[in-house]
């Protein structure tokens, strides 16, 4: 799979829910090539903004769409990548802020 048709596959999956991808494509597209190596590398798509340890029950919470992503795009627009974001966020009728590291500080690889 090419990241186009992750993007599409997920797309169709994460709009009706509300969740959107960044407008900005060349973000947006990184992003998607992140998530393809992390699953050719981990065997699952770790969110590609923080370390994975290679370890799924560890990593359970950045399997993206991350356990955070939620509360960060009612919060901020976007989540902590910026891959997935509101409406708002792309209609750029809300700031754009900087979304803090919600994971557990004994959850991150130093």
């Amino acid at each position: 799979m090419d990241a186009k048709e992750l993007y599409e596959r997920l797309r169709k999956i994460q709009e009706p829910k509300g969740y959107f991808f960044n407008k900005d494509m060349e973000i947006t597209m990184a992003l998607m090539e992140s998530l393809i190596t992390c699953k050719e590398r981990l065997g699952y798509m770790a969110c590609p903004c923080r370390l994975a340890n290679g370890d799924l029950e560890s990593d359970r919470d950045i399997i993206c769409p991350c356990v955070y992503r939620e509360q960060d795009v009612a919060e901020y627009g976007a989540c902590f990548c910026g891959l997935y974001v509101s409406r708002e966020f792309n209609d750029g009728t809300i700031d754009k802020r900087i979304v803090p590291e919600r994971r557990p500080p004994e959850k991150i690889l130093l």
